[in-house]
């Protein structure tokens, strides 16, 4: 479907490999989680939010019956696994959320993007995320970077409980939520099937292509190595 002529009325922007770098994800982000993950878990497992998402693993294991060590050992094995489950992006943000309070953690976001994301921001554009990461993950990661605090940019945040990033229904329903016409959204990514779902469902793409991912030869969607190649003004 061709996006209608004029500007986009919004930005919606994937994090991995799009505004961060993919190294900061695979090498920083995710090993501390998973060497902390069953250590946060015994420390917490009385809390509320722990015990919902012990709940959900065993739920979406089929195993209602399994016990707390062995949901922690799935939840591992889904975490070298990179599995886009909520209960695990719930646990993973949790131990994050440890991390940027304690000042051990602080996120990488590239200058380009914090360049582009800000004038964007200042020239009324709305901008919005969506990653497999769960929001609370997102919200930490955009306020602690080495460019401080840039969560004031966003006026909104989806992950996986919308749906699955490479089904073009995700991308109607934040349409909706957004308030504006599929057409009228810009999807940047660096992900050609998410870029094929957004597209499916309407909205404007550009692909980010950083040299990180692994991307085809060819793609139906514009291809740039820069937010600065971007002018959606």
């Amino acid at each position: 479907m061709s996006a209608p002529e004029g500007r986009p009325r919004a930005v919606l922007t994937d994090i991995e490999g799009t505004t961060t770098s993919i190294a900061f994800v695979k090498e920083v982000l995710f090993p501390y989680a998973r060497a902390r993950v069953a250590g946060y878990v015994a420390a917490h497992r009385a809390d509320a939010e722990v015990r919902r998402c012990l709940d959900d693993a065993r739920a979406a294991s089929g195993d209602p019956a399994m016990s707390d060590d062995a949901v922690i050992a799935l939840l591992l094995r889904w975490l070298d696994e990179d599995r886009k489950i909520t209960p695990l992006k719930t646990l993973q943000g949790l131990v994050w959320a440890a991390g940027y309070e304690s000042g051990e953690l602080k996120s990488h976001v590239y200058d380009d993007a914090v360049a582009a994301l800000r004038a964007w921001h200042a020239a009324g554009l709305p901008l919005y995320v969506y990653s497999s990461g769960s929001v609370a993950a997102q919200r930490l990661l955009f306020g602690h970077t080495t460019h401080e605090d840039l969560t004031p940019l966003f006026s909104g945040y989806f992950d996986t409980t919308t749906g699955s990033k490479l089904e073009a229904s995700s991308y109607r329903s934040i349409s909706r939520s957004i308030g504006c016409l599929s057409g009228d959204i810009l999807f940047l990514s660096d992900h050609a099937g998410e870029l094929d779902a957004a597209a499916a469902a309407g909205m404007r793409t550009i692909c980010l292509d950083r040299g990180e991912a692994q991307l085809p030869a060819r793609i139906p969607h514009r291809r740039v190595s820069t937010f600065a190649a971007i002018d959606p003004l």
